[in-house]
């Protein structure tokens, strides 16, 4: 089973809507602590799950994103959950299209965040081999000096450095070989893109401005194949957008909840 932080279950099931918070490589469910907190409070039932091998949740040493999918619908399932609002951010967003694939009637809407559609060209691919091999020699220390650079902005490594130290004690927290296992996940996803002309759901894509590993332009190209799409570009941000404008994002969010309720 996946261990999971959560706001406003109760033993007798969610049987409307919730929000699913699908979470960003090599981080965890703690990454969500902003969205939980303003989510809960506005009285959404919000669940957001580690991926395997996170802060308790079970650890396979290989899986996919079809496998984490199929252990999502379990989850929800157990706690009486019948429709997600999925929101995913980079990795979670791999996995929110995903589990939109396998499990459309039980997705209302996504929030694709941080994310792209394709899946990885063979350099891409081989730049992932080396890093994996780079964590079989260096641990969760090296993942967190090759990640957190590209997570905020240059402004905010300044002015609000709590944001990388949040990070790497999430990092630090994960064996060489869960990283690694998620890595893989990442490199064996499937394209996308195809999937794009068929989400009938409400959908909102939601980036940092300032994202230097998803940039605006891979925000733009899902918008513009996804039909009846929104995007919104948050300045100030870069890749984990959620942790370092977590009122902008909130905000968008909570919008989009409301109109979702509405249909």
């Amino acid at each position: 089973m996946l261990s999971y932080q959560c706001a406003n279950l109760t033993k007798s099931g969610i049987t409307k809507l919730a929000v699913l918070l699908l979470h960003a490589f090599p981080l965890s469910a703690a990454m969500w602590q902003f969205q939980l907190e303003t989510l809960g409070d506005a009285g959404y039932a919000v669940i957001a799950p580690n991926a395997f091998g996170i802060a308790g949740s079970e650890e396979r040493e290989k899986w996919t994103f079809t496998d984490y999918a199929h252990e999502l619908a379990q989850l929800l399932k157990s706690l009486m959950v019948e429709h997600v609002t999925i929101v995913g951010l980079s990795m979670g967003g791999y996995q929110a299209f995903e589990f939109y694939r396998l499990y459309p009637g039980k997705t209302a809407s996504l929030v694709l965040c941080d994310t792209r559609a394709e899946a990885d060209t063979p350099a891409v691919r081989s730049m992932r081999e080396e890093f994996i091999h780079a964590i079989e020699a260096g641990g969760a220390e090296e993942a967190a000096r090759r990640m957190i650079p590209n997570y905020f902005t240059a402004e905010s490594s300044v002015r609000k450095p709590q944001l990388a130290a949040e990070a790497i004690t999430m990092i630090r927290e994960q064996s060489a070989t869960v990283i690694n296992a998620a890595m893989r996940a990442i490199m064996t996803r499937s394209d996308a893109t195809p999937l794009l002309a068929t989400i009938n759901c409400p959908v909102l894509i939601l980036s940092g401005k300032e994202d230097k590993l998803i940039t605006p332009e891979t925000a733009e190209s899902i918008h513009t194949l996804t039909a009846g799409s929104k995007l919104l570009l948050l300045a100030s941000a870069a890749h984990i957008s959620n942790m370092e404008q977590p009122e902008a994002f909130n905000n968008a969010l909570l919008a989009h909840l409301e109109e979702v309720s509405r249909c």
